[in-house]
């Protein structure tokens, strides 16, 4: 799977426990109808290949779905989500503009034979 989106924010490589796991976490906002900011976790030996990225590249993050499962103090089981990235690349502009741009009806009139009647269809 992946998310494509803009970088809003690249946090700082955290360590957690006395194993040394590390992890670093970027927020990356979509580009879509409703954009959605997304919280993608790259963990050990993946958390440097964020320090070649700034906030406002666009990207495309392939990830992993994780999912946990845990018992707290009271014998109730709760579950928890994650999204762990292993690989990150840049987009060079986004889907939008790699679209060719849409004629106006002026433009589609101008390119008919003048001598034709004129219909309001694009093709």
């Amino acid at each position: 799977m992946n998310i494509s989106g803009k970088i809003k924010l690249i946090g700082e490589t955290k360590e957690y426990g006395t194993n040394g796991f590390r992890k670093r976490e970027l927020v990356v906002t979509t580009q879509e109808q409703y954009p959605q900011n997304i919280l993608v976790e790259f963990v050990q030996d993946r958390c440097e290949i964020l320090n070649s990225y700034q906030v406002g590249e666009l990207v495309k993050i392939d990830i992993n779905i994780r999912g946990r499962e845990w018992t707290n103090k009271d014998n109730e089981v709760k579950y928890f989500n994650s999204i762990q990235g292993w690989r990150i690349e840049k987009i060079e502009e986004s889907y939008d503009t790699q679209l060719p741009p849409i004629p106006t009806k002026e433009e589609l009139n101008t390119d008919q034979d003048s001598s034709k009647e004129p219909d309001d269809l694009p093709f």
